[in-house]
């Protein structure tokens, strides 16, 4: 059996979604800023899957602007409001993805803004007095606090989070890259002035993403040099890869239920087996809380051993995909910054198991199976 359990990380294309890209592989070539027809008819779907995409996150065409992905989305919205908008203050927790952290880090090294990290419990669970503390001091500030992280799925709750940032007039960027296409956004209802989805977490193409930027708030381009994207993004757009990315959210929305239900059922599945399977076994953050994670993410904690070591490697050997933690921070000595700000034990070792739509009860039982085995062969 060849399991694959790193979602998080990026997931298999839906056919549905290849097949609506093809006929701009082969046949729809035309550049979109071109006048002519070939260029006319690529510029009317990109238009289409603009619309698609406002359509469902209820925003207007306009307030959509297609990146290369989630991460310069991130950029853009950083980069974007401290230097256009003049802003001197940023908020931000230990725990973001370093798309954000080590943008605004980096904003800070440069004497743009002074920076402040949002305090959090030893689970990962935001204080939000805290974040009225420092908004009542820095009212006119940055804030950026992702919607659910990608190591151990922990839930934000981002509507509370967007109602204290407008009641003190901040700017609040949330990066929604493990959430769009996985929940419903409607940004009419959420408060927040930057959203971010990235195709390839919803079985779009990879190479592809947009940010949500509220209509009212201009900010300067990342990149220069043409006037796409009504001059926010300079460079000859993905055209299949924007129209796969429409393809996929479209699909995400249409089968969300059917597909949470199926997904959260095998979390359930692995959280139960792994309790009685393996002595031991935690779970980090709230990801074993229904209520309070992100359903396609499960962090599993392992009790100390030699085998840790090579823990991935071995699950490899038996052909399980899997992840330590962020897929950005594979293989990294550092390890996770996460688990890191967490406290979390470094002797145990760290899965993240993330599922999608196409996984099986049989893959999260032999998945349990070769992780008990293992764990039976070698002493603590």
């Amino acid at each position: 059996m060849n399991v694959y359990f790193d979602n998080a990380a990026t997931t298999p294309l839906d056919p549905e979604v290849l097949d609506a890209m093809l006929p701009f592989m082969r046949e729809h070539f035309g550049n979109p800023s071109s006048i002519h027809g070939h260029g006319r008819q690529v510029r009317a779907a990109i238009e289409n899957a603009r619309k698609t995409i406002a359509h469902l996150i209820n925003a207007a065409p306009a307030e959509i602007v297609f990146t290369s992905c989630g991460t310069e989305a991130d950029n853009y919205a950083a980069s974007g409001s401290v230097k256009t908008l003049g802003l001197k203050h940023g908020i931000t927790s230990q725990l973001e993805h370093h798309a954000v952290l080590h943008t605004i880090q980096a904003l800070e090294k440069c004497g743009d803004i002074q920076l402040s990290y949002l305090r959090h419990d030893a689970q990962g669970r935001l204080d939000l007095e805290h974040l009225e503390e420092l908004l009542a001091t820095h009212p006119r500030t940055f804030v950026s606090l992702m919607h659910a992280n990608n190591e151990i799925g922990n839930l934000n709750d981002i509507v509370t989070i967007g109602d204290i940032c407008a009641r003190h007039n901040a700017v609040f960027h949330t990066d929604t890259v493990q959430t769009m296409g996985h929940y419903r956004h409607d940004v009419q209802k959420l408060k927040a002035n930057f959203l971010v989805g990235s195709a390839h977490k919803f079985h779009g193409p990879k190479g592809v993403g947009f940010l949500y930027r509220r209509s009212g708030l201009a900010v300067d381009s990342l990149i220069h040099g043409g006037s796409q994207e009504r001059n926010q993004r300079a460079g000859t757009e993905n055209v299949y890869g924007i129209v796969g990315l429409a393809k996929a959210l479209e699909i995400a929305y249409r089968d969300m239920a059917a597909h949470q239900r199926h997904i959260q059922g095998l979390k359930d599945r692995f959280i139960e087996k792994l309790r009685a399977e393996v002595d031991g076994v935690e779970f980090n953050g709230t990801s074993a809380d229904a209520d309070h994670s992100l359903y396609t993410v499960l962090s599993v904690s392992l009790p100390p051993s030699e085998l840790n070591e090579m823990l991935l490697f071995n699950l490899d050997i038996n052909h399980i995909s899997v992840s330590g933690g962020s897929a950005c921070t594979s293989g990294a000595n550092a390890g996770s910054h996460v688990l890191n700000a967490l406290n979390c034990d470094p002797a145990r070792g760290t899965i993240r198991f993330s599922m999608s739509k196409y996984n099986t009860e049989e893959e999260v039982d032999y998945a349990v199976e070769q992780l008990a085995k293992m764990y039976r062969k070698v002493p603590a």
